[in-house]
């Protein structure tokens, strides 16, 4: 997905973290291969999305660590895994870029933010997130499956932000683009 784009949005309010990078626009057929991930427990499908990633990234400026986005410990029972987790640690591996898996928690659980209006969903991950560290200048790269609004990466990073982290990449499999039903 090689393009670059600054919505409007981010352009009069930037997020907390720096860059965005998107393997593929969320459609058909990368919807129904992460809903098969997420909600059928494929897991099989980590590799694959990991490769996705990892197609994208520009070795020259990589992170000091990666930090999967947490779930909150009742979805993680619920679901038995935590998708983001699965994606990091295949990167991990493939790139040699230390994976910090349980720097942050959720210490909120949250609505999902699927079923959200795009405009609630900010309200609804605020202060989701706690992150116990020293992260002073270091480079940070937040893995997650999916970005629609950037709601929770944001809170995410803002709190990074906080631990010292200087520069933080949002790494998503797939990017629903503004205006995209």
């Amino acid at each position: 997905m090689e393009e670059t784009r600054i919505c409007g949005t981010c352009l009069a309010h930037p997020p907390a973290f720096d860059r965005t990078l998107a393997a593929v626009n969320y459609a058909f057929p990368i919807d129904a291969l992460l809903h098969s991930f997420k909600y059928r427990t494929n897991l099989a499908l980590a590799p694959v999305l990991a490769d996705l990633l990892l197609a994208q990234i520009d070795k020259a400026v990589l992170p000091d660590f990666i930090i999967p986005m947490p779930l909150h410990a009742v979805r993680l029972r619920e679901r038995g895994f935590n998708q983001a987790m699965e994606i990091s640690r295949q990167i991990s591996k493939k790139s040699d870029i230390p994976l910090l898996p349980t720097l942050c928690r959720r210490v909120r659980d949250t609505a999902s933010q699927t079923g959200l209006p795009w405009k609630e969903r900010e309200k609804n991950i605020r202060n989701a997130f706690d992150c116990e560290g020293n992260l002073d200048g270091k480079r940070i790269a937040i893995v997650d499956d999916v970005m629609t609004t950037g709601a929770t990466l944001n809170e995410l990073a803002r709190v990074l932000r906080k631990c010292g982290a200087v520069h933080i990449s949002a790494w998503v499999v797939a990017r629903t683009l503004p205006g995209t039903p």
